[in-house]
Order: C-alpha cells, then structure tokens, then sequence
C-alpha cells in the first residue's frame, strides 16, 4: 500500500511538472476588464474608496441624535477619606458603602450653532454599611442640558460643508483610478505584444539569413559572389540568433508583468490580439475641459483646500477669546426608597458661563490668526497655478490625442510599405542586382516599420484611456463615466 501511494505521488508531481501551459488569446478590452476586477491596483482603489465612505458616514452619523447608556455597576469603596472640621482642620473618616449609577441619554449636535443639546434621566444608588445600615437614592426624572460655546468656530457648519465635498472627491478618484488602471493594463499589453511580434520579427529574419546565407554560399562556389560577401550573410545569421535569442527573453518578462497583473497563474500563457480597430472620435478641447472641471476629483480638490484653508482662518480668530454656555434644566428627587426618590421631585436648575480671554499673549493668538490668513493666500496661489497647469496638460493631451489618430493611420501604411519593399529586396538579391547592405538595410526598415505600427498603436489607447481618466467621459458614446457605488461598497 506504502508503494502504491509513493508511486500515485510521484505521477502527480511529474503531472505537475510537466504539465504544459494553457494558451488563451486575449483582447484588450478582456485585458482591461479583468484588470479592473482582479488587479492589486483595482484592490487598492476599492479600499481607499471604503474608506473614504466610512469617514464620511461617521460625519453623518455626528449629525444624528446620539443614544447613550452610561452606568456603574457596582461600585464598592472601603477607605479613608479627608474631611474638613468646622474649625478648618482635616481628619480622615472610613467609608465602607456600595453605589451604583445609570443614565440613559439622547444627544443631538446642533448644526446651526455648533453647540449640543441633550435630553437625559439617571438614578442613583447609595447603600451605607457603617454604623445604621441604610439605602438612598437620588433620581433625575428628566434633565434638559445645552452645551454652546459663543463666538467660537462652529465645527459642524464647516464640516458640513467640507465633508460631502471630500467623500464626492473620493469617488471620482476611484472612476479615474480604474481608468488609470486600464492605462497600466494598456502598457503591460503593448509590451507583450511588442515582445511576442519582435520574436516573431526575429525567427523570421533567422529564417530568411539562413536560407540567404545558404544561397550565398552556393553562389560563393560558382564564384559569382565574393568572400567579403559571404562573410556578410554569415554575419547576418548570427545577429539574427542573438536577436532573437534576446526577443524571447525579453517576452518572457513582459509575459510574467502581464500574467501578474491580471492575476494569471504560472501555467497561462497569454496571446494578446492586435487592437487594429480604433475609436475614431474628435475631441475640442473645450469639451474635455468642462467635462474635466466637471467630473474629475481635481476641482473637488481645489473645492476642498479652498474650505479647508478658509476653516484655519476661522478657527484661529475663534480662539482668539473663549466663552461657553452650560445649562440645565429639569427635576430631581431624594429618598430611602426607589419611589420616594420620585415624590416629591423639586426643581433642578445650572447655568454656568465659562469664559477665557486672554490680557496678555504677546500677540501669540493674534499671531496664529495672520499665520492663517498667509497660509489661506498661499493655497490660493497654489490653486491659481494648479489650474493653470491642469488647463495646459487637457489642452497639450487632446492635441496628442487627435493628432494620434492620423499617425496611425500613416504608420499602418509605412509599415504595408516597408514589408513590400522587404519582400521585393529579398528577390533582387536572390537573382544578384543588389548588395547585401541594400538587403540589410530594407530589413531594418521592415522591423523599425513594423515597431512603429505597434508603438503608435500604443500611444493612441494610451491617451484615449488618459483622456477618460481625466474627464471622466466617454467620447465613444458621448456619456459620462460612473459607477454604482451601492454595489460596490456592499461587495
């Protein structure tokens, strides 16, 4: 049995070893797609928008009447403790007595006023085990308290107006984060694809330099041909060995790149197909700066230092001077018993004002306020410039972009031309009216040609996908890009 179960190891080890890859053909679409829902990229921009959301819902939930239970259950002190004598001198007494405590409490923050107002009722419990063993009780049927602070800066208005700002901001990072991911995507695509079309450029010049060389050889002997010749053709083998040799290695790593990022296992081997078939679209520049300033977390963004800046201002002139209100209003009651405590109840009343003004800071407060108000200024320059330098990047990206379309149409032409004119070569050499180098020459041209093709390819769905990153627009179908962020958020 022992043996058996050795042997059943070693065929699924050497199943495992030698098991060949599976080959799959993918577009760049089923590139894009999966990179979007199985990247580390995409993973990360989910997070970040959960988090982003959590903040924003624990503002919200600063806004909502608050539900509190606070109680000390039990608690029980034996000790001494300072007592002050009518004659003013200290002494110490033992207390040996069991209380217990609980509130329950309803909190609301008040939104015009910065201030909070809460509605509460408490019991208390006290039981006195020293000398004649008794129980009290204190009770708070109802209390009504408000806490205000007056002159100072009211939190809540300013997070009310900064908060919705900073959560939209973080969702129109993650819809040009899945653009930005789809970039990535394009850019480990194109390699592949660049790497597998240079091997196969290279084993077909190998094959060609061979059978030339084979050719030359023959001539060589009918001496129609000279040796510097010959050792030309020789030449061109070897460069077309280590050509290719370094085209597969290179493959290799654009492979691995790819297969990662996508979340492929070791055992797939990806065959990209050319994206020949581009988006025609005409983009004004107009149009994909109101759709940018519109859409795009950048404007959120200036929205939000703007507010955050002008909040430093008014934060530091509320602490110039400090004054809040306390007050209380409601019942309170006494008793030995639970019910006594609750009959008959009297009036409870606080109101306390607390102020802190400063005679003599040196002009430190007044300091912070001016540090500030130079801070607020040079966020504003900032933001002047920032919108200076966005405008230019949308203005120089959609030039690029409608530009790139002709530049692949005339590279799809040099490259038909360049691979004519090899193949014409190829026939001239073979019946001796041209040299090697022309042949040579028409070769390296094919390649470049051919390169070029893929690099213009590479650039235009670069800068289709960068425009929509930016904008956050379809051009293709005139629509803005979203999201159902309900969804999302639940996965």
């Amino acid at each position: 049995m022992k043996k058996v179960l050795i042997t059943i190891l070693y065929i699924l080890l050497a199943m495992i070893v030698f098991a060949e890859p599976v080959e799959i053909n993918l577009t760049l679409d089923e590139a894009i797609a999966r990179a979007r829902a199985r990247s580390v990229d995409a993973a990360v921009s989910l997070n970040e928008l959960r988090q982003a959301y959590w903040e924003y819902r624990t503002f919200r939930a600063d806004l909502l009447p608050e539900v509190s239970f606070n109680a000390k259950i039990p608690g029980y002190y034996k000790q001494y403790s300072t007592y002050q004598n009518e004659d003013g001198s200290f002494s110490f007494v033992r207390n040996n007595y069991l209380q217990m405590s609980g509130e329950v409490a309803v909190t609301q923050n008040i939104w015009l006023t910065g201030g909070s107002l809460s509605l509460s009722t408490s019991l208390d419990f006290l039981r006195q085990f020293d000398g004649n063993i008794s129980n009290r009780y204190m009770s708070l049927p109802v209390a009504l308290k408000l806490n205000q602070p007056i002159f100072g800066v009211n939190t809540i208005k300013w997070n009310r107006r900064i908060e919705p700002v900073r959560y939209n901001e973080a969702k129109a990072q993650f819809l040009s984060a899945t653009e930005e991911v789809a970039m990535t995507t394009i850019n480990y695509f194109f390699n592949l694809l660049i790497g597998r079309e240079n091997v196969s450029i290279a084993r077909q010049n190998l094959e060609n330099a061979t059978k030339l060389y084979d050719v030359a050889k023959a001539k060589r002997e009918m001496g129609q041909i000279s040796e510097n010749d010959l050792l030309q053709m020789e030449l061109n083998v070897l460069d077309a060995r280590s050509s290719l040799t370094s085209a597969e290695s290179d493959m290799k790593s654009y492979m691995f790149q790819l297969r990662a990022f996508l979340d492929y296992g070791e055992d797939v081997s990806i065959v990209p197909s050319i994206p020949e078939k581009i988006t025609e679209v005409d983009v004004t520049y107009d149009l994909a700066l109101e759709k940018a300033l519109e859409n795009n977390k950048f404007a959120k963004n200036l929205r939000r230092r703007q507010l955050e800046a002008d909040y430093a201002v008014a934060k530091a002139k509320g602490d110039l001077r400090q004054i809040s209100l306390f007050a209380q209003v409601g019942y309170t009651g006494v008793g030995n018993r639970i019910g006594d405590a609750y009959d008959p109840l009297k009036d409870n009343q606080v109101v306390e004002v607390g102020v802190k003004i400063p005679i003599l800071d040196w002009g430190k407060r007044r300091g912070q306020v001016k540090v500030a108000q130079s801070n607020r200024e040079v966020v504003e320059s900032r933001l002047r410039q920032e919108t200076m330098n966005f405008n230019q990047d949308i203005f120089i990206l959609v030039e690029r972009f409608n530009n790139q379309q002709q530049q692949v149409a005339l590279a799809t032409r040099a490259d038909q031309i360049a691979q004519q004119r090899y193949a014409t070569n190829v026939e001239t050499y073979l019946i001796g009216k041209i040299s090697p180098l022309d042949l040579n020459d028409s070769q390296v041209k094919k390649d470049q040609s051919r390169q070029e093709y893929f690099r213009q390819l590479y650039n235009y769905w670069y800068y289709y996908y960068q425009l929509r990153s930016l904008t956050l627009w379809d051009f293709s179908t005139s629509s803005g890009i979203d999201a159902d962020f309900a969804r999302i958020l639940r996965q």
